[in-house]
């Protein structure tokens, strides 16, 4: 059997939901067809628009994710995104999902990504 070493979960407890919940958030694959810098933005960030398909359309979104990704590397990327949150003002610009990331041991946010390829809109089980 292969397997990885566990570590034993310490230190917080998680909020428990219940499957209700979960079902109430739309975690959906988009792909990003334009990525620009933000430059009215406090912090770093990007500007990006993401393609969910033909049901939902394309959306725009501001993404902190400016230390390990670069424009042009994002133009084509699947992202996941939560895209029934209500619309929010950031800065100039009206963020119409949450485009969803890690942070990894430095801080910096890496994008969740499918490992394959799967239909734009699709959402996450």
């Amino acid at each position: 059997m292969l397997q990885l070493g566990l570590k034993e979960q310490k230190g917080k407890s998680m909020q428990q939901i219940e499957w209700n919940d979960f079902t109430k958030v739309e975690l959906r694959v988009g792909r990003i067809i334009q990525a620009e810098v933000f430059q009215q933005a406090r912090k770093p960030a990007y500007i990006l628009q993401v393609d969910f398909g033909e049901e939902l359309g394309i959306r725009k979104s501001s993404a902190q994710i400016t230390k390990l990704y670069q424009p042009e590397d994002l133009l084509g990327k699947l992202v996941v995104a939560v895209v029934n949150f209500p619309k929010k003002q950031i800065g100039p610009i009206q963020s119409e999902c949450l485009v969803t990331g890690f942070h990894n041991a430095d801080g910096d946010v890496a994008l969740c990504v499918p490992e394959f390829d799967v239909p734009l809109g699709t959402k996450l089980l």
